[in-house]
């Protein structure tokens, strides 16, 4: 694991490498506007991952270097993720644009643009809790690449069963919320729920080439 910061026209922002020893792909994956990249599901992910044949790399957002407790606008996320992606992409490999929440947006948003290979969109905020009129489908729905949605069964912002018809893929965590809990009289605890994400992740970068 090395760590790097990246000048943006957004401020610095850094990278953690967690590398694959013989790496077919990279995933560039950032975090939403609650938390940063120790969640549980970007960590486990940097642990699963290389494994297969996936580095990862994980991105702060240059809010989130800076100490600030409260994330940049949607554009300026924009501006910190076209920052960091020549280093991501500087491997020479195919690269997937991901994040978590706020950072799926921004993954989806950019992906043609920067040539990322696929999207891995975890806890999409399909809309703001209790405000389904205000949708944000069109950003995932306007990907342009093989996009996988990993969703919790219970996220307020978003249930699996709201999401329109698309051409990508959704799996569904069942119990969990929009950081992948589970309650404690769940039928599945935090580990499965959690090793239900990294498998569904593994398999898809599996058939990515």
């Amino acid at each position: 694991m090395t760590t790097e910061i990246i000048a943006t026209d957004a401020g610095d922002a850094r990278i953690t490498w967690h590398p694959a020893k013989k790496p077919r792909l990279v995933l560039a994956v950032s975090h939403g506007a609650g938390g940063g990249v120790d969640a549980r599901d970007l960590r486990a992910l940097a642990q699963v991952l290389p494994g297969h044949g996936v580095t990862v790399a994980l991105v702060e957002q240059p809010w989130r270097v800076a100490g600030k407790k409260v994330a940049s606008p949607p554009r300026t996320l924009d501006v910190g993720w076209r920052g960091i992606w020549p280093a991501v992409a500087g491997k020479g490999l195919p690269v997937i644009s991901g994040g978590r929440s706020a950072g799926a947006r921004v993954a989806c948003r950019t992906a043609v643009e920067l040539g990322a290979v696929a999207v891995l969109a975890l806890s999409f905020p399909l809309h703001p809790p209790g405000k389904p009129e205000k949708s944000r489908a069109d950003e995932l729905l306007g990907a342009g690449v093989p996009t996988l949605v990993v969703q919790g069964g219970n996220d307020p912002f978003g249930k699996p069963e709201e999401f329109p018809d698309g051409s990508y893929e959704l799996v569904e965590v069942p119990y969990g919320d929009h950081g992948f809990a589970v309650p404690k009289k769940a039928e599945i605890g935090p580990e499965q729920a959690v090793t239900i994400l990294t498998d569904a992740v593994v398999k898809w970068a599996g058939s990515l080439g």
